[in-house]
């Protein structure tokens, strides 16, 4: 896919956390856990609607009477929606990460979230290797998406961070 969303004030979380484990504060860690997901929460959710509901457009047919029921009844968008996570990490590697769990995709898409970020998907007619078409979808939707919310995140992820210090002291 494209790049994963990465929140991370390395120094600061890195610090935080050190200062964290010494304290033994499992209360506080689990709280800033806690408080850094929810400030993810709103961008995966925003990247799994803006995926069931984009808008990918085919080129058109050509002449004839073609087509037919799909050969698979798997909701493409949905199911690549479904995939789109979150990851919080307090301990080693502080920070949060939003991405596309491949794991979660059958073999056939592992590569489609990244082709539709791209903007163009070729594929072939109902599985006909000799018929290619290509369907076109909004370039850009993961970045874009992403870009939108950063300053929000930012802004919680800093504020997550002060509280806790406060804390701490």
């Amino acid at each position: 896919m494209t790049r994963d969303v990465r929140i991370l004030g390395t120094g600061s979380l890195l610090e935080l956390s050190r200062r964290l484990r010494a304290a033994g504060g499992e209360n506080i860690r689990a709280s800033m856990h806690r408080r850094v997901r929810r400030a993810a929460e709103p961008l995966r959710d925003d990247l799994q609607s803006t995926m069931r509901g984009l808008n990918i457009r085919s080129q058109g047919r050509g002449s004839g009477n073609r087509g037919g029921p799909s050969p698979t009844t798997r909701p493409l968008r949905a199911t690549i929606a479904d995939a789109i996570r979150i990851s919080v990490r307090t301990g080693g590697d502080p920070g949060a990460t939003v991405w596309v769990d491949k794991g979660r995709l059958p073999p056939d898409l592992k590569n489609m979230p990244k082709v539709i970020n791209e903007g163009r998907i070729r594929h072939p007619v109902f599985g006909n290797r000799r018929r290619w078409v290509n369907q076109y979808a909004p370039p850009l939707w993961w970045d874009t998406t992403v870009r939108r919310h950063l300053p929000r995140m930012e802004r919680e992820v800093a504020r997550v961070l002060d509280d806790v210090r406060r804390r701490l002291e």
